[in-house]
């Protein structure tokens, strides 16, 4: 054999070596770069639906849970609270819920699936910062005998009634939030799946 044959099948021989070992760098760094663009179990939990037992909570009283990282409030309404939703009717802007901010389900006078339950996103609709629960009745610094309990902002002092409804004059535009829910007991929501038709 001469030299120059020797030399191209050595050439051959370190040209497929480089290539192989090359290929599989190739492999090596694209799959975990591929598998990057799958969401992680935590992402996938962040938008998944969260149940939330409501059996425990009392007349009159609040829990807050968290979907997609937002705070969700779900009040237990007393029958005083869903008669007082009448008498502000003529205080708020949107009494019938004409913008859609809800599902079909909670189109109502109530915006809600039980009238006794309030499920709602905690976030006011002006700029997004979290309303505090108010449901003192005739409180001085809301309005006093106007004020039927609801929720009030304090970052710019907008105002909601106990369906989430927002009061004429403030600067939230736009009603408090219904999230997509359905019941799975009488006692378990589940917030982020909607009701059946």
């Amino acid at each position: 054999m001469t030299n120059d044959v020797v030399n191209k099948t050595r050439r051959r021989v370190l040209t497929a070596a480089t290539s192989v070992v090359g290929a599989v760098g190739v492999i090596g760094v694209a799959v975990p770069f591929v598998g990057s663009w799958n969401p992680s179990a935590k992402a996938r939990a962040a938008g998944a639906p969260v149940k939330a037992n409501i059996g425990k909570i009392e007349p009159g009283q609040m829990i807050t849970v968290e979907w997609r990282g937002k705070p969700i409030y779900i009040v237990r309404r007393t029958p005083e609270a869903l008669a007082g939703l009448e008498k502000t009717d003529d205080l708020v802007r949107d009494p019938n819920s004409e913008t859609p901010q809800q599902p079909e389900y909670a189109k109502n006078h109530h915006r809600s699936i039980k009238e006794e339950y309030l499920i709602l996103l905690g976030l006011c609709t002006h700029l997004g910062c979290a309303p505090m629960y108010r449901p003192d009745v005739g409180a001085q610094d809301l309005g006093g005998d106007e004020w039927q309990g609801g929720f009030f902002c304090p970052c710019h002092g907008s105002k909601f009634d106990l369906a989430g409804r927002v009061y004429q004059g403030v600067p939230a535009p736009i009603n408090l939030e219904i999230p997509p829910h359905s019941y799975e007991s009488d006692n378990v929501v589940v917030i982020g799946v909607d009701q059946e038709a």
